[in-house]
């Protein structure tokens, strides 16, 4: 599987009466964002709200973006859950409702019992029982989750369908460490927008990006301009969108990210409680960032 260039880990919005996943506005969203030479996109990752969605919520928000999602471009479905039984279950679940790759979060509720060796044990039974390949998911360290040593990804970089990680910690030295020490073929890609073209220098393949959401054509021309050989025009491009991925992805979160597309002309909304929507005066900093960044003018064109 090639993982090379910018995928995003997309939004999910939901209906502001019933609540329930909004499938019209998700597909609404995908179609815009396929404008754009992304190469693919995430169904519930963080910034899609997955520990909020049940299964059958996955299931069918897989189905919608399979609709949208053409052939060329990779489908990733966020399947962890806190058992491996669980975890397969889920990964066979997203494999039949059409998804390409499934991103694996680490078991972390019980963390004290998660030594590298329960975590190896998890990965290869997953992997093994997985119709699709596993990537694993480095979740950022701000959430409730585990900082996976990069000696336990080299392991596992050898199993023949674990084909990457997302490694969203935000930190080349750590991306250079990956890149170092797993099989060659294993494919490294970055969560954060903001070391996007670093981590590409330093042999990672590409990221999935949440600024990519505000800037889908900006995020994906660094990948873009990087592997055809325009280094400074990708370089630039970066230096342009890592203050959006600082203060709104960094800082705010996902009531920050779909505040953003509602001022984008996109489907954003509320976010599903417990999480709340950002505050007016956010929403205003949030406008002031995209129009710093020239994204706004970019939307109204």
């Amino acid at each position: 599987m090639d993982l090379r260039g910018t995928f995003l880990p997309v939004t999910t919005p939901f209906d502001p009466v019933s609540g329930d996943v909004d499938l019209v506005s998700l597909r609404a969203n995908l179609r815009h964002w396929m404008d754009h030479p992304i190469a693919g996109v995430l169904i519930a990752g963080s910034t899609g709200e997955s520990v909020l969605l049940d299964d059958a919520e996955l299931l069918s928000m897989l189905e919608a973006a399979r609709d949208v999602v053409p052939e060329g471009r990779v489908l990733i479905a966020g399947t962890g859950a806190e058992s491996t039984r669980a975890t397969i279950r889920r990964t066979e679940a997203a494999a039949t409702a059409g998804a390409d790759a499934a991103l694996v979060k680490p078991p972390a509720y019980y963390r004290g019992a998660m030594t590298p060796e329960a975590l190896a044990r998890h990965y290869h039974a997953v992997a093994d029982a997985s119709p699709i390949p596993v990537i694993v998911y480095q979740v950022p360290l701000r959430l409730s989750t585990l900082d996976l040593p990069t000696g336990l990804v080299a392991e596992l970089s050898h199993h023949g369908n674990i084909v990457g990680i997302k490694d969203s910690r935000g930190k080349l030295e750590l991306v250079g460490d990956l890149v170092a020490q797993c099989d060659h073929g294993f494919q490294v890609l970055v969560g954060a927008g903001s070391v996007l073209y670093g981590a590409l220098e330093l042999g990672a393949v590409g990221g999935i990006v949440g600024v990519g959401l505000m800037a889908p054509a900006e995020a994906a021309e660094v990948s873009v301009a990087f592997y055809e050989g325009r280094k400074p025009e990708a370089g630039r491009v970066q230096e342009r969108i890592a203050p959006v991925h600082t203060k709104i992805v960094g800082e705010m979160g996902v009531p920050g990210i779909k505040a953003a597309l509602d001022l984008l002309g996109l489907h954003g909304g509320a976010p599903r409680p417990p999480l709340v929507p950002a505050p007016a005066a956010r929403v205003q900093e949030i406008r002031g960032i995209l129009e710093a960044a020239g994204l706004l003018e970019t939307a109204r064109a």
